[in-house]
């Protein structure tokens, strides 16, 4: 269990807001700064001064901040209605309700059932089809490249993390991000590759990322896009 409090520090001549939990699971301070704001972290039992630790780091602090800023400004105004636009592999494609037995994606158009629409909402029957896409995608790109790559994996499991867009187990199920669908192909893939190299290679060592280039020659510069354009993959405000 957590007890936070919200307080704010100058540091280098900003003045910054920050939340102080105080954690039974921590074992020693700590300073995050992600998309939400900045957390100072300390044990139940500790007596800390968070802003003196937040100034000796405050370099660090006020770079990490101002990326999320800057990351927070370009997260899209996501609209659930008839008519709107979301990606779909790369590509921009438009909402359409309509009179079918099911949801699909065909010629550039998410058509959603009309009576999947009615039961739940434009923005639920939206999630759904991604997610069943992404299913259908990743065990197909699953199955192709663990052949070539001489791995075997597990099960696969359709998640929604939001810090990751992948994992592989020890015991070899791979967690997937239905939020990759919103990506172009090459991406889809190279996560899909990354995580079946981990099967072969557990660490990120010079080994793992050679298997991977056999397989991604590009994987830096996808891996680079994944960085850069990682706010056009989010589906919702419950994704950050």
């Amino acid at each position: 269990m957590a007890e936070t409090q919200q307080r704010v520090v100058d540091l280098l001549g900003d003045s910054v807001e920050y939340d102080l939990s105080r954690s039974s699971d921590a074992t020693k301070p700590r300073i995050d700064v992600d998309i939400h704001g900045v957390t100072v972290v300390v044990p139940e039992s500790t007596e800390i001064h968070p802003a003196e630790l937040l100034k000796e780091n405050a370099a660090w602090v006020i770079e990490k901040k101002q990326r999320y800023d800057t990351y927070r400004e370009q997260i899209p105004n996501r609209e659930y209605t008839e008519g709107a636009v979301f990606p779909y592999l790369g590509e921009e494609c438009e909402i359409i309700v309509e009179t079918r037995s099911s949801s699909d994606v065909d010629d550039g158009t998410l058509r959603l059932a009309q009576h999947h629409v009615e039961e739940t909402s434009i923005k639920r029957a939206l999630e759904t089809l991604y997610r069943r896409k992404a299913r259908e995608m990743f065990e197909k790109q699953a199955e192709y490249y663990a052949k070539a790559m001489g791995v075997e994996y597990g099960q696969i499991h359709i998640r929604n993390q939001k810090t990751k867009w992948g994992s592989c187990s020890t015991s070899g199920t791979l967690s997937l991000n239905w939020r990759l669908m919103m990506a172009p192909q090459e991406i889809v893939d190279y996560i899909v590759i990354h995580e079946l190299a981990h099967l072969q290679e557990p660490n990120h060592d010079d080994s793992f990322w050679s298997l991977v280039a056999e397989y991604d020659p590009e994987y830096e510069a996808h891996s680079r896009w994944l960085e850069e354009h990682s706010t056009e993959l989010i589906f919702s405000e419950d994704d950050l």
